[in-house]
């Protein structure tokens, strides 16, 4: 499950990570945008159910300097011996540069930079580096972590997914049907002992159809028009149903746009329906070869209406099918 819930503040989280572990969820992954960062909320878990493996997905390789994220990831890792995960990512250049104020340049080589300084650094290693993309100079960190973290990364196309597979120990993967996994995985060739495949899933739980694609549409609008993921989405087919969307926001036709997006687009995208339904159609990712099918839930009028009450009768339903879609 991702986490933080919405609607729920973090001081009242004990309660919401107790109920995941009744329900079955196995793993909370936390995301970092615009709400909570990437590590506070997995380290709430840590005190309140220390049965939950974490993972991050993801902690943006641009935002922190190479040596704090190093830190940030060892002090999980300490925490949470053998139960933490970081994954890694480039992240947006909306989140990078116009947040964040840092310069989003070369993100594929940026992405590989960080990913060989962590490995590195959380082994304990002294490094002493000149990669492509910064420098770093005789960095050690004070409290390596007695079981360093396997680092996954976040990709989409397929040259950050054969870096996934040659470099790192799993590929976390977004915005993507279960149908496009094998597609996605096929890049990857023949997957390592141990490497991992992640996936967030945005379930929309709410038999409302309506309001669900009126949601899906504008998530699909504000992500889908990112330059990286409509070029993933051309990757893997969708010109065709998409292109109309492109078209409109491109004339600055943003009302336009999420007009475009076909139904069939956002059924596959945004899982909505009964909580059990979801449930089940987020398992057939897990049919397609991803290991950890991670469950984003969206806001709903039934959860909005609901509070803390909602969520509590949605979480047993959501994990109905089992803890492996955690």
């Amino acid at each position: 499950m991702t986490v933080p819930l919405a609607g729920v503040p973090l001081a009242d989280h004990a309660a919401v990570y107790a109920a995941l572990d009744r329900a079955g969820f196995t793993d909370v992954w936390s995301s970092e945008v615009a709400g909570t960062d990437a590590f506070t909320p997995l380290a709430l878990a840590v005190a309140w159910q220390p049965r939950l493996r974490l993972g991050t997905a993801i902690a943006p390789v641009f935002t922190r300097g190479p040596g704090l994220l190093a830190m940030s990831a060892a002090a999980l890792a300490e925490a949470a011996p053998g139960r933490f995960a970081l994954g890694i990512g480039a992240s947006s250049p909306v989140l990078v540069r116009d947040w964040n104020a840092v310069r989003f340049d070369e993100p594929f080589k940026r992405t590989r930079d960080v990913l060989r300084f962590l490995r590195a650094a959380l082994r304990g290693d002294t490094v002493d580096e000149v990669y492509d993309t910064f420098t770093v100079r005789r960095f050690t960190l004070e409290r390596p972590p007695a079981v360093p973290p396997p680092v996954l990364l976040a990709a989409l196309r397929p040259g950050m997914l054969r870096l996934a597979a040659a470099e790192a120990d799993g590929v976390i993967l977004n915005w993507l049907a279960a149908d496009d996994v094998p597609t996605a995985l096929g890049e990857l060739g023949e997957r390592r002992p141990g490497f991992e495949v992640a996936a967030r899933i945005f379930v929309c739980p709410t038999e409302d159809a309506t309001y669900a694609r009126a949601l899906g549409r504008r998530l699909i609008t504000g992500y889908l028009t990112v330059p990286a993921y409509a070029a993933f989405h051309r990757w893997l087919g969708r010109q065709d149903s998409l292109g109309p969307m492109w078209e409109a926001w491109a004339a600055g036709d943003r009302r336009g746009a999420s007009a475009a997006v076909p139904d069939e687009v956002v059924d596959a995208l945004i899982l909505h329906g009964p909580p059990e339904e979801c449930a089940a159609r987020a398992r057939r990712y897990a049919d397609h070869g991803v290991d950890v099918p991670v469950l984003a839930v969206l806001p709903t009028p039934e959860l909005t209406a609901g509070g803390a009450a909602a969520w509590a009768g949605l979480l047993p339903r959501l994990g109905a099918t089992g803890g492996e879609a955690g």
